[in-house]
């Protein structure tokens, strides 16, 4: 677990006690997380621990068969091995609806998207939720804000929020306390996806049709980001000198969205203040 980012002092108390909620203790987080339960299954696994604050003890399996998780199809052409990644795992609207299924109707999700930024303080906004009671996950492009020296990572993420305190958001599977400012880039991310260099190559094969990369995608985004021409680019450097720069990645689009999950059991009055909240402003 990374160390948190500031220490309070002084006259930071009273501030740190307005922006201090915890659904969980350190401890009872380390006893009661869930670790992911499968492939690209991390969505299905926060429910599983949304579920469990709440109330409602769920199979992990019966919560994965309800979120309907996607997985990758590494054995396909790069066109639909790409079209695979663009979806695979789970989108929020899937962990809502896979809340509510799991159970049985008593669990209710809002989605709030953070991008485009919005007018907001995160810590302060998620504290008032946690402390009336409402479980946050977050969605991520963990591709943002990566460590100096770390590998960028490979998808998407969802992570249970089980507290905050002043600049620090604790997190679930896996157990992690990260700086305020690093989440917030994170749920603050355009809906794009970096596909590793190795991972296009293997798959261009020459009877691969590049032509399709743009043509079978019926999403302007598809197009607007000329998945066919950064594969070509791609290809071409395999010819240049090995000490030349290469792309390290191509950019495809993503189906998942960034932001705050907030659940809630549906017929409390924090259920339905939920459900009739507004959605954020635009910065």
């Amino acid at each position: 677990m990374e160390a948190v980012c500031e220490q309070v002092h002084g006259g930071e108390e009273e501030e740190a006690g307005e922006h201090e909620a915890m659904l969980w203790s350190l401890m009872e987080a380390v006893e009661r997380q869930t670790l992911q339960i499968g492939a690209s299954a991390c969505g299905a696994t926060a429910v599983v621990d949304v579920l469990k604050v709440l109330g409602v003890d769920v199979a992990p399996e019966e919560a994965d068969l309800c979120v309907q998780t996607r997985l990758r199809r590494t054995q396909s052409p790069l066109p639909d091995y790409l079209l695979s990644r663009s979806e695979a795992g789970a989108t929020y609207s899937q962990l809502i609806q896979g809340a509510k299924e799991a159970s049985k109707g008593k669990v209710a999700g809002r989605f709030f998207p953070f991008y485009p930024r919005r007018q907001v303080r995160l810590i302060p906004w998620l504290a008032r939720w946690i402390r009336n009671g409402a479980v946050p996950v977050a969605t991520m492009n963990m591709q943002l804000a990566v460590p100096e020296g770390e590998e960028v990572p490979d998808a998407w993420h969802h992570q249970l929020i089980f507290g905050v305190a002043p600049n620090t958001v604790f997190m679930t599977n896996p157990l992690d306390v990260e700086c305020e400012e690093e989440v917030h880039q994170r749920i603050c991310s355009e809906s794009v996806l970096l596909i590793r260099r190795e991972d296009v190559l293997q798959r261009l094969t020459p009877d691969c049709c590049l032509s399709s990369l743009s043509e079978s995608q019926s999403e302007p985004q598809w197009k607007a980001l000329d998945i066919e021409g950064q594969v070509r680019q791609m290809a071409l450097e395999e010819e240049q000198e090995p000490d030349r720069p290469k792309l390290t990645h191509i950019t495809i689009p993503t189906v998942h969205s960034s932001g705050i999950t907030l659940f809630a059991l549906r017929e409390s009055p924090l259920g339905q203040e939920l459900l009739n909240a507004p959605e954020l402003p635009l910065l």
